[in-house]
């Protein structure tokens, strides 16, 4: 109590500080510059790449992005301020006045002041040219630099965007966010395809376990969740999750993440289903009015033409299970109603010979123990899906898959 005093403290006399009587340019980002609602000269600092140059008798022409948005932000100054060094994929920090620009093309432009070549870029060496769409497949070589196009900026602000509406809708929901782990002890899904975690063997006793016990990375945070759903009624996970699986498939990768919930005093396939295609439906509607411009980009010129078809399969077998399935990407969402019976479990691990391991999971039916489901959905898939990428490597900053793990 007494370090949570001394903190809020410490906090309020920084706020207090006095404010210096030169007040600087203001930073702002290039999106927050082209929303600018009243551009009468203040002036500002934007830092970012140039995307362009063009040089006239008087006038030099820049665009400058630094990732906040598709469209880059024009800088106009004066001839003498061209230079080798002020080349397309050099960083810059221009300072000037943000003014209204008589041009048709945009509402503001930047009347430089300063600029400063930050970084250099040799156009010659750098891989990707001006005016030039490399496909995706050929920015795949270039895991360190493909985020600096359009169309990956787009994709990862996409991205963005949907793991900050995906949380919405669950805490809007009620849903407590658990951290389930990476490393465990649980083949959930049952396929055997998993990766073993063990430190170097240098010294290990022969059979012996860093965790006395065999562990591996996740391939679903389910059981996990469904522990937490004995004491929260709604619970969701977000994270990475891991397949050993031998495919260089475009509907495949070795680290992938997955948005998976648990839900508790839940008896029907349907009250399950409504909760699948409001997490779909309420993602997709903030990603296309928080960034409209990103998703027209990848629909015109990666997916020109594409719809957006999906199929719901429903399966009867010892639980209710339902899959969503999408032409093109392949199964998107797949949830179930989880066994409950106590005795049916004890037969199914006893006959199995996993009893003693799976103990656990037979005292969750043991103790105060209600009906509950869930449901996983492949968040690269749902990317797929929303924007008509063809290869799932193309929606993940960093594709792992067999044979690749370039960075």
């Amino acid at each position: 109590m007494f370090g949570a005093r001394c903190l809020l403290r410490a906090l309020r006399s920084c706020s207090s500080a006095p404010c210096p009587r030169h007040k600087p340019s203001a930073k702002l980002s290039v999106r927050d510059a082209l929303r600018a609602q009243d551009a009468s000269g203040e002036r500002v600092k934007v830092q970012g790449w140039v995307r362009s140059v063009r040089s006239q008798k008087e006038v030099l022409f820049l665009h400058v992005n630094d990732g906040s948005s598709l469209e880059s932000l024009q800088v106009v100054a004066d001839s003498n301020c061209d230079s080798r060094e002020l080349a397309f994929g050099s960083s810059v920090e221009v300072q000037g006045q943000l003014v209204k620009s008589p041009s048709k093309k945009q509402n503001v432009e930047l009347k430089a002041e300063k600029i400063e070549v930050v970084g250099n870029c040799d156009p010659k060496d750098f891989p990707f040219k001006y005016k030039e769409r490399p496909t995706l497949e050929y920015l795949r070589q270039f895991p360190h630099l493909r985020c600096r196009t359009n169309v990956l900026g787009s994709i990862l602000r996409v991205r963005s965007e949907a793991t900050a509406a995906i949380h919405s809708f669950f805490k809007d929901s009620g849903f407590v966010h658990i951290h389930t782990p990476i490393i465990t002890s649980n083949d959930c899904e049952g396929a055997g395809e998993l990766f073993q975690v063990e430190p170097p063997s240098k010294g290990k006793v022969p059979e012996e376990n860093f965790f006395n016990v065999p562990a591996f990375l996740t391939v679903s945070g389910q059981l996990h969740l469904e522990v937490m759903s004995g004491a929260f009624t709604q619970v969701f996970t977000f994270g990475p999750t891991f397949r050993a699986e031998n495919s260089q498939s475009r509907r495949h990768l070795a680290e992938f993440y997955m948005v998976e919930a648990e839900i508790s005093f839940i008896e029907s396939l349907q009250d399950l289903m409504q909760v699948m295609e409001g997490l779909f439906k309420s993602a997709a509607a903030a990603v296309l009015s928080t960034c409209p411009e990103d998703v027209a980009l990848c629909h015109r010129v990666v997916a020109p033409g594409q719809k957006i078809r999906t199929y719901a399969k429903k399966q009867l077998f010892n639980v209710a299970a339902v899959d969503l399935l999408v032409p093109g990407v392949g199964e998107l969402f797949g949830g179930s109603l989880r066994e409950e019976r106590y005795h049916f479990l004890e037969q199914r691990l006893a006959r199995s010979g996993l009893t003693e391991a799976y103990q656990w999971y037979l005292d969750l039916r043991r103790f105060g123990s209600v009906p509950h489901g869930g449901f996983g959905m492949g968040f690269e898939r749902y990317l797929q899906c929303i924007l008509g990428i063809d290869n799932i490597k193309d929606v993940i900053p960093f594709p792992r898959f067999t044979h690749s793990c370039l960075l």
